[in-house]
Parts: structure tokens; sequence; C-alpha cells
């Protein structure tokens, strides 16, 4: 990230600006996202961006599309069929490079938008036909430009797996640029590495070991190399399975000081979050219990046991 301004002290995330309740749509209109707006505005900041707005189109204007040329796929005003490509192009281009000087952790867009959908956005043809295998014209180029950046749209976070994975992905890339603005050494690598080691094991055991190879390796550019492949393993799905053995391994720090009743107690907790029981706040809760009185020191610094704050409510469901 070529950020020249610090990270701060919460996630700067940019977001399609009608999720957010401005009323900046072709018919005058939002799309307020009430989670988005009013409980994770809560804990980061917001970059508003509205691609046909900031492009010198107006409010209210004509409703647009993606369309199927033949040679091309154009964004083609829906009665008029007059042709924004050129003009959306030219500021995307312009918006992403003052984009590269923000410390930008992530980016939310608005689903099936032509100018901002990541994904299935609906594409006309000349012959009346449509498929839904397009992406959005500013979001296909930001994310062309920030290939390693968390990304998602609005209509996804509802299901609560792929929220907490994308949320628990702004703080982690949070974090990152902190280290980093703090100016990168191969002790802060290291560190960076061990408190976010029970992480990656959630997500990928495998993905960890490479992780720890980089870190230990003397390869030319480790922040790079690090970086790339930390998002990569990141937007790898943390399953139950998987947290069930990180809880597991965590466990075993307590087995010399914990009695019988409070190791069965912590076996069953386990048992019900593994068999789909209980959430997987149940049993972390348990363990951060058990950290406070015990420690030891490595457990109070894993950012597993606190990935992001309590109030957003991630691990929360079963």
């Amino acid at each position: 990230m070529n950020a020249t301004s610090g990270p701060g002290d919460t996630p700067l995330v940019g977001v399609s600006s009608c999720l957010l309740g401005n009323q900046v749509r072709y018919d005058g209109g939002h799309k307020l996202d009430r989670f988005l707006r009013d409980r994770l505005g809560s804990f980061v900041r917001f970059v508003p961006v509205c691609p046909e707005v900031e492009c010198g189109l107006p409010i209210p204007r004509e409703a647009m599309r993606l369309v199927n040329t033949g040679d091309a796929i154009k964004l083609l005003t829906q009665k008029t069929q007059r042709d924004i490509t050129p003009q959306m192009t030219e500021w995307a281009g312009q918006k992403i490079e003052g984009l590269k000087e923000l410390p930008l952790c992530g980016f939310i867009f608005k689903s099936r938008s032509p100018s901002s959908g990541m994904k299935g956005v609906k594409v006309y043809t000349d012959k009346g036909g449509v498929t839904k295998t397009g992406v959005g014209i500013f979001a296909k180029a930001f994310m062309e430009a920030f290939p390693d950046l968390p990304v998602e749209e609005e209509g996804r976070l509802n299901d609560d797996g792929l929220r907490e994975n994308f949320i628990e992905r702004l703080f982690v890339m949070h974090r990152w640029q902190k280290m980093l603005h703090e100016g990168f050494t191969r002790g802060r690598l290291v560190e960076f590495h061990a408190r976010h080691k029970l992480i990656l094991m959630a997500h990928s055991p495998s993905g960890q070991t490479e992780l720890g190879r980089i870190v230990a390796s003397e390869t030319p550019d480790p922040a790079g190399d690090y970086h790339k492949k930390l998002m990569t393993i990141l937007a790898l799905k943390a399953t139950v399975k998987k947290n069930t053995n990180v809880i597991q391994h965590i466990a075993g720090y307590f087995k010399k000081v914990l009695n019988q009743k409070e190791k069965a107690e912590l076996v069953s907790v386990t048992e019900d979050y593994y068999n789909g029981l209980v959430p997987l706040i149940v049993p972390i809760t348990l363990l951060k219990h058990y950290v406070m009185l015990y420690g030891p020191p490595y457990l109070e610094n894993q950012f597993y046991l606190n990935p992001h704050p309590m109030e957003l409510m991630l691990r929360n469901h079963a």
C-alpha cells in the first residue's frame, strides 16, 4: 500500500455512497444499509464513493446498464443509449490514483450496480439477451489496482460467515498498515506473525506455516511477499473444524492449571461448538476467562481471542 498518511486509530474503508444513506442514486434515492452505517460505522472510518455522481452525472439521471456491443462491454444509458464508458473510465483512473494515497483497509461495493457491482452484474446484448456475468466499471478498475485489498458487496455481507471473514480482514489489514507505518523491520514482522498465528491457523494451518517460512527467509521483499500471502490465506473460510482445532490447541496451555471440572467444562463447550449447538463466542469467552486467570502472555497477545470489536457480535452465530 502506497499510503502517504498514517492509518489512524480505526480502519479506513471505502464504500458505495448510497449504502450510507446518501441520496445519490439515479432516481435521487439511496440504498441505506443500517448495519454498515450504524454498527460497523462505529468502528471504522468510511470513504464514500459514488462513481456516477463523481464522474459528472447529475441527480436524478437516466438509468444505465452494461451492454455487450460485440467488441466490448460498455456502460450505456438505458433509453438514449449514450455511452458513458469513456467518462467513467477516465474518472475511475483518476479516483484510484487518489485512493492509493489513503491507507484503505478495504472496500464495500453496491451489488448489481453497473459501476460498482463486484460480480454477477447484468450484461445486456443488442439482440435482447441478458447474462449475469458483468463487473461494474469502477469496481473492476479498483480490484485490478488493489488486488490484495479486502473487498465485498453489501448483499453478501448478510451472510454471517462472509461478514465475519471480511471484517476480520479489515482489522488485520489495519494492524498491518500500523506496523508498516511504524517502520518495517524483521523484528516487527516476527511479532506481527506471532500475534496472528492462531488466526492464521483457523484459516489455513499449512498457510500459517508458509508465512512462517517467509518470516524466517532472506527474501528481498519480505513485507510484500508476506502481505500477499497473508491476504490470500485470510480470504479462506475459517471453518468449524479448523476453529475447533485452534480451541483445542489453546486448551493445551491450561492442562496443568485447570481442575477436573474446568477441564470437563471446556471439553463440553468445545464439543457443543463443534456440533453446532453454540456459537464460537461461547468457547472463546471461556478461554479468555482462563487466559485472564492463568496467562500465559503468549495467549494474552493473540488476536484470535480479540480479532475485532465484540460489539459487532460477529462470532455470535451458530
